[in-house]
């Protein structure tokens, strides 16, 4: 039997004219070729609403030396970093050091395993409350999920069980584009992308000594997304599949439209961002109506550069 994490990668160069196949387990994970590398993007989660036991929801680590930034918390995202420190020897990924978010936007599926992660962690050792960055709105979220928990917090800390008593709950930022976090390892920086109705939905810049990386987030085609790659390294990305919107009702047409984003346009953009690797992810099918191949058959007509379509627990 296959190990459960096995993926078998579909992998597009520009100049080939067939898809090459290569077959990646979680032992042997994509990686950068070089081992002066410090940088390193690990996927999370790629799912959507769809209740997909396959893909975790969404959510990207960005890995710099043994600190993790997160992008997104999607359903699973806990077990999901547990996963990575496992089976990748990942310990920034380890529980008791997931200290750092960032949230693109405030749909459920990006957002629902934020309590998770802003109390698991500190069951499981952490010592500082999760920070939580993301768009207006994401304080007041943060602020209603620790009351919302507020009887755990207090049986944790006051009713017997072991517990430290200053690393539960978060710490909420909204913020505006722009700069919004920088440390010695990284400098991140938020921009507007068009998500729909949403007032706010960021795509998020991560600058680091050896790296840059580029996470979308949900949006229909943006040139705020090429302008922020500019020849970045690696560009993580949203997609829907061309067939599975054609077979999708009226309805759902004028909604992908509007929130998201097609192979054709997600190739140009492409084209203008000029990323040394595309990485698909949040991958919309309609309800099975389309599959990974046709994805993958899309984008290569579409997009002559590297590209990558991910699954949970890819590293690159």
């Amino acid at each position: 039997m296959d190990h459960p994490f096995s993926r078998t990668r579909r992998l597009v160069i520009a100049g080939l004219t067939t898809i090459a196949l290569l077959a990646v387990v979680a032992a042997s994970p994509i990686a950068p070729a070089s081992s002066a590398i410090r940088t390193r993007v690990v996927l999370l989660g790629t799912g959507t609403p769809n209740a997909d036991p396959d893909r975790s929801g969404p959510a990207v680590a960005i890995v710099v030396d043994n600190t993790a930034y997160i992008v997104d918390a999607g359903p699973g995202v806990v077990r999901r970093a547990a996963a990575a420190a496992r089976a990748d020897s990942i310990p920034a990924l380890g529980a008791a050091r997931l200290r750092i978010v960032f949230i693109t936007h405030l749909h459920s599926d990006h957002t629902l395993g934020l309590p998770d992660l802003m109390f698991s962690p500190w069951v499981l050792g952490r010592t500082v409350p999760l920070a939580v960055y993301g768009p207006p709105g994401t304080r007041a979220m943060v602020e209603h999920l620790q009351a919302a928990y507020a009887k755990d917090i207090e049986i944790r800390l006051h009713g017997g069980e072991p517990s430290n008593k200053t690393g539960y709950g978060g710490a909420g930022h909204d913020t505006r584009a722009g700069v919004v976090y920088r440390d010695s390892l990284v400098t991140v920086t938020a921009f507007e992308v068009p998500h729909g109705k949403w007032p706010h939905a960021f795509g998020y810049r991560f600058q680091t000594s050896d790296r840059t990386i580029v996470v979308s987030g949900d949006t229909r085609a943006s040139d705020a997304v090429a302008r922020a790659c500019n020849g970045c390294d690696v560009l993580v990305h949203e997609v829907y599949t061309q067939k599975g919107f054609e077979a999708g009702s009226p309805a759902w047409q004028r909604y992908k439209l509007q929130y998201h984003t097609s192979p054709q346009q997600l190739g140009e953009l492409a084209a203008k961002a000029k990323p040394k690797l595309l990485v698909l992810t949040h991958q919309i099918y309609q309800m099975d109506a389309s599959t990974e191949e046709d994805l993958i058959k899309e984008m290569g007509e579409a997009y002559k550069g590297r590209f990558v379509s991910g699954h949970d627990l890819d590293i690159f």
